[in-house]
C-alpha cells in the first residue's frame, strides 16, 4: 500500500517563518535565496512542514504504486547549513558544478554555509537548468 508523504504544503506564514531565523546572515542569505526563486520560478513560496520553503509543485507515481505532491524547488535554513532541494539531483550538472564554489551534496540536497561561499551566477543557471528537467519529467498542469 502506498504511504502518504509526511511533510506537505500547508499554510503556514513563509514570511513569519524567515523572521523567526535566529542568524542574522543566515536570514540575509535566505531572503536573498527566497527572491532569487520567486524571479526565475514567478510563484509564490509556500511552507512544507515547518522547515522547508518550496516553490512549484508536481505529482508523482513511483512503480511502488506511492504517490503524492511535491515541491519543485526548495530551502531550509538548518542550524549548519542552507539546504537547497534540487530535485533532480546533481548528475546532469556536473560541469555547471565543477565551478560552483564551495558546497557539500546529497542526492537531492545542496548544502552551503552562506550565499558568499557560492557563484550566484552559477546558481541560478543550477536552478534554471533544474527547473527545466523538472518541466521535461513532470510537466505544469
Amino acid at each position: 500500500m502506498a504511504s502518504d508523504n509526511k511533510t506537505k504544503a500547508n499554510d503556514q506564514s513563509v514570511s513569519d517563518f524567515i523572521k523567526s531565523i535566529e542568524s542574522p546572515q543566515q536570514q540575509k542569505d535566505i531572503k536573498t535565496l527566497n527572491a532569487l526563486l520567486k524571479k526565475l520560478i514567478g510563484e509564490k513560496p509556500i511552507m512544507w512542514g515547518s522547515s522547508i520553503v518550496g516553490f512549484g509543485k508536481y505529482n508523482y507515481e513511483y512503480a511502488s504504486g506511492r504517490k503524492g505532491d511535491w515541491m519543485r524547488i526548495g530551502y531550509s535554513p538548518r542550524k549548519q547549513n542552507i539546504t537547497l532541494y534540487i530535485m533532480d539531483g546533481f548528475e546532469q550538472h556536473s560541469s555547471l558544478m565543477s565551478q560552483f564554489g564551495k558546497y557539500k551534496t546529497g542526492k537531492s540536497c545542496l548544502y552551503i554555509k552562506q550565499l558568499t561561499d557560492i557563484d550566484m551566477i552559477k546558481l541560478e543557471a543550477l536552478i534554471k537548468a533544474s527547473l527545466d528537467h523538472m518541466e521535461a519529467l513532470y510537466p505544469s498542469q
